[in-house]
């Protein structure tokens, strides 16, 4: 393991108690499956691939805004979605137990009302069909260090329980779409742990669960996803950032803590911006004139100081999604182009 920076810090926001530890469980690489893999380089002749996700896909002005970012730049987002924000506070919130947790127990909370889900769902199917990953970030956001294979199962399970039946138990039933049935029970296509922070038997309940990419892992710079036939494991990068060019994670809430100890700081937010973009585009840059592994950034639902990370983040999909050897797709995509590259050295 290479040894990096760790900032110590306190964060008394709700959004950031609620992932109190997920600075400290991606930045200490706790987790026995955040690796520092060594991966072959990719060839050169192939599109650069980017790949932005979004984890927790709650906040409906946000799902609109990515996807009206991704319809101008002509990409493919991945969406982590936590099951509990398609359950509304009431009977349903108080059913949903988490494996090793109380009944009714969220680390994410849940959705307001039953209007809020609704709208969410309307978000949710119409980015299926702009072509979008809807992929699993979980349900209740609990850390599962220490789960067992069946303890994802179940979470699993209750995630497509979950999709399957939101429409109907959210009072809009009548409005449930034509194919969201085939949607929900065919499942998400991939996983992404909360906090990054998995068990060794993450993968086995994920290939058993039929999932096709796990999205968990940390790498030092951006690098090729493992692979073993029937899953793909990628790792966000550690990329330079900032003018002691320290190594931090690619998404925006370890830049967060980084830049203002988890605290908004709606006063140097066009600083954080351009610290941000800067990062994210030498690291794309690098990469695209060199061995053009794929890059990915991660985002959450919440425009942490004042917007800053999602600014970044839409310059650089606005600015390099357009050329014609760059591809900014889903990970489902993703995988897809991997093996015809793959195909095409053998």
């Amino acid at each position: 393991m290479i040894p990096f920076h760790v900032q110590i810090f306190r964060c008394d926001l709700p959004f950031c108690r609620s992932l109190a530890s997920y600075a400290l469980a991606c930045l200490t690489f706790a987790s026995p499956l955040t690796a520092l893999a060594e991966e072959p380089q990719a060839s050169a002749k192939h599109p650069q691939l980017l790949l932005i996700s979004f984890d927790g896909a709650a906040d409906n002005r946000l799902w609109e805004k990515s996807r009206d970012i991704a319809k101008r730049s002509k990409a493919h987002f991945t969406y982590f979605l936590s099951c509990t924000m398609l359950m509304a506070r009431g009977p349903a919130s108080k059913a949903y137990q988490g494996p090793h947790q109380a009944a009714g127990k969220s680390n994410v909370g849940f959705a307001p009302t039953e209007a809020d889900v609704a709208a969410r769902l309307l978000n949710i199917w119409a980015a299926h069909l702009e072509g979008h990953d809807i992929a699993s970030h979980a349900c209740g956001h609990f850390d599962g260090k220490d789960w067992s294979k069946g303890d994802w199962l179940q979470e699993f399970s209750t995630f497509r329980a979950v999709m399957k039946n939101a429409w109907k138990e959210n009072g809009v039933g009548d409005k449930e779409p034509d194919g969201w049935a085939d949607f929900a029970e065919k499942g998400p296509p991939g996983f992404r742990a909360p906090y990054l922070s998995a068990s060794e038997t993450l993968p086995q309940a994920e290939k058993e669960a039929g999932l096709i990419y796990d999205a968990s892992l940390v790498t030092k710079g951006p690098q090729q996803p493992e692979k073993d036939g029937a899953l793909t494991r990628f790792g966000l990068p550690l990329i330079p950032e900032g003018p002691q060019n320290r190594r931090v994670i690619g998404m925006d809430y370890n830049l967060f803590v980084r830049h203002s100890a988890g605290f908004d700081n709606p006063s140097k937010s066009a600083d954080y911006e351009e610290r941000t973009y800067q990062a994210f585009k030498t690291a794309f840059e690098a990469e695209y004139n060199g061995p053009r592994n794929p890059v990915q950034f991660g985002f959450h639902f919440v425009e942490m100081n004042a917007g800053a990370y999602w600014r970044a983040m839409e310059r650089l999909v606005t600015d390099v999604c357009l050329r014609e050897d760059v591809a900014c797709v889903s990970y489902s995509q993703a995988v897809e182009m991997l093996k015809k590259q793959d195909a095409g050295k053998s």
